[in-house]
């Protein structure tokens, strides 16, 4: 215990400690021992107790054990409120102001709900990714990583977009011309919170260039982060209007078809083939699964390796190619890359009923060109479904 601060109920607490209970996603409102409602969250220092603690430590010096310094007051409303007053009125030191924002907000949880809460706060720093990139390009991409820190509220990104609704387009604008992949990476995070809070008569008018720079954040693989949220934005907003249409005509599906070439890790794996059986509700999509040198291979690949969910989207991916793009060229790449051995075997495995019901209607689609054909091996053959 460094800061110890005692709550409404009594019971006194390290201050790194009990703001993170209070003030973490969590969003505690009660005292963890008494379990009392806390009618707010005013910590009070206890100093006799702080100065006990170092005592304590100045007396065992000799053991190694180091006096701590006086810990500093938390920040409070009216410090962040003279910091944007300050920098309101002096443009030129914007930045200066920004970095010691960004300061404040890592060292704790209350700080970052504390700059939340100050009016004006979101605002002036959403006035720099406003901004047009000419005029401020650093202090924009300081803003963006104060945003993203802060892990703002639902409420607080309501009222963000509510405030400023060129708001997605300007950080779509940080993705096209920003030369920092953290603030790339810092963007990208920051549209899939406020991608959860848009309204869905909003999400289906979402422009092309929307889905050209969130598919170049998967082309440049900036980091595994940014990269999974990328997949969630685009498996968010995918089902609205058009916009599988637009993402396809971006290139996600080829994209998403390299990096499973070359991914192994699970999670991600997952994702992308949730994404890929999204792009397949449209025709071009299909178009191009069937059209990459190895679309039908890497679905086939990872059908089996990944996880159930996987093994459903696959399944789901081959089934709509077949129902809509089934050509004599697709029925038979399908059975020399192994793809018709894997629906067999995966009638022998425990999966879910519904996907099931699809590998069995797969096999039963084409059942003279794989059933006869002499790709299939005849151990093969005698787990294909038959049918009167």
């Amino acid at each position: 215990m460094r800061d110890p601060v005692t709550l409404p109920t009594g019971i006194t607490y390290d201050r790194e400690s009990i703001e993170h209970w209070l003030y973490s996603s969590a969003n505690h409102n009660t005292c963890p021992v008494t379990k009392q409602t806390l009618p707010d969250s005013d910590l009070t220092p206890n100093h006799t107790l702080r100065r006990i603690i170092q005592f304590w430590c100045s007396a065992n010096s000799a053991l190694g054990i180091q006096r701590f310094p006086t810990p500093r007051p938390p920040i409070d409303k009216a410090q962040i409120s003279t910091l944007l007053e300050e920098a309101n009125c002096l443009p030129k030191s914007n930045l200066s102001s920004l970095t010691k924002l960004k300061k404040i907000v890592s060292e704790s949880e209350r700080n970052k709900r504390c700059v939340e809460a100050t009016p004006g706060a979101i605002d002036f720093l959403a006035s720099f990714i406003l901004t047009p990139p000419s005029e401020a390009v650093l202090e924009s991409d300081e803003a963006v990583s104060i945003l993203y820190t802060l892990q703002l509220s639902q409420q607080s990104l309501r009222d963000l977009l509510e405030r400023n609704q060129d708001f997605l387009l300007s950080l779509i604008d940080i993705l096209r011309r920003s030369a920092n992949y953290q603030s790339r990476a810092h963007a990208v995070l920051l549209i899939k919170a406020l991608i959860s809070v848009v309204p869905p008569s909003q999400l289906s008018s979402i422009k092309q260039e929307f889905f050209e720079e969130i598919v170049k954040v998967l082309r440049d693989r900036i980091s595994y982060q940014a990269m999974k949220a990328a997949l969630q934005v685009l498996y968010r907003v995918c089902p609205w209007g058009r916009n599988t249409v637009k993402a396809v005509k971006a290139g996600a599906v080829n994209v998403l078809i390299e990096l499973l070439l070359d991914e192994s890790e699970r999670r991600a794996c997952e994702m992308m083939i949730v994404v890929l059986d999204e792009l397949c509700g449209c025709a071009e999509g299909r178009e191009e699964v069937v059209g990459h040198a190895a679309g039908l291979a890497v679905v086939s690949k990872k059908m089996m390796r990944v996880s159930a969910v996987a093994t459903d989207r696959a399944v789901r991916v081959l089934y709509s190619i077949l129902l809509n793009q089934a050509t004599p060229a697709v029925v038979e790449e399908m059975l020399e890359l192994g793809v018709v051995s894997k629906l067999c075997l995966l009638l022998q495995m425990e999966c879910e009923k519904c996907t099931m019901k699809l590998v069995k209607e797969i096999l039963r689609m084409h059942i003279n060109a794989w059933r006869r054909s002499p790709c299939l091996k005849p151990q093969l053959k005698a787990l294909y479904p038959s049918y009167s």
